[in-house]
């Protein structure tokens, strides 16, 4: 268990190997209850596959990852989902053929407690949603399906929320739409955890950052302060590596 007992999440020296290469290398963070933190970097830094290490999709060969003093290192995907952590999936994963609402209520589908109030929530949150509830979810716009993914997420009841590349293949407008909830659910006290590629947006909302470059960390804290650091400013203009 996490020595600091006010810390809410933690891993520490994860690792994690597709096949023989190191996707993950000696990854070490912590999260309090409530904060938004944001993991930035190109394409293929190892984002994607950390938020998959703590989910159970592709375990940590090496390492400890701790929630709320409880240890999911290795834990089969559903206990791990039952037990607090929700993920909105690169590429939205929503289920075709089903409706918006059977697609929200499916995000609950390992709770036993009414679940009504969280659908009222959700719709209050993204009331296209519930204008579209009948409608096929593959019929939605590009940025609705987002909406949707992340509202299927919030009926998860989740005590962290892990949001992978959400604003990948969004409109301008869509973006700043999608930015402002996850904002708003920030200050409605969610715990999440952001994967994203737009470094401006994911810093402007975060409370702290981790940059990661080619499977590990190479800068991290306050979320303003990055944004102001040369090295982020020069990375992200494309002016080469920050080792």
């Amino acid at each position: 268990m996490a020595e600091n007992k006010h810390v809410f999440f933690e891993m520490t020296a994860i690792c994690v190997r597709y096949g023989r290469a190191l996707a993950l290398r000696d990854i070490s963070m912590q999260m309090q209850k409530g904060e938004l933190v944001s993991l930035i970097g190109a394409n293929g830094s190892g984002k994607s596959t950390l938020l998959k290490a703590i989910l159970g999709l592709h375990p940590a060969c090496e390492g400890r990852i701790f929630m709320d003093g409880w240890e999911i290192t290795r834990l089969p995907v559903e206990k791990i989902v039952a037990g607090g952590i929700a993920m909105v999936p690169e590429g939205r994963g929503i289920i075709p053929g089903m409706t918006v609402l059977e697609n929200l209520q499916l995000g609950a589908f390992h709770r036993k407690d009414d679940i009504s109030a969280d659908l009222n929530a959700v719709y209050k949150r993204f009331p296209i949603l519930k204008e579209r509830q009948r409608a096929a979810a593959e019929n939605l716009s590009g940025g609705q399906q987002q909406m949707l993914a992340v509202g299927r997420a919030i009926m998860a009841a989740p005590k962290l929320l892990l949001l992978d590349e959400p604003s990948l293949g969004l409109a301008p407008l869509a973006v700043d739409e999608l930015f402002a909830a996850i904002r708003e659910m920030k200050q409605d006290g969610y715990t999440i955890l952001l994967a994203e590629q737009n470094a401006q947006k994911a810093l402007g909302i975060a409370d702290r950052a981790y940059v990661f470059e080619t499977g590990r960390i190479v800068l991290e804290g306050k979320a303003s302060k990055l944004r102001e650091d040369p090295a982020v400013r020069q990375y992200y203009l494309g002016g080469g590596s920050m080792d």
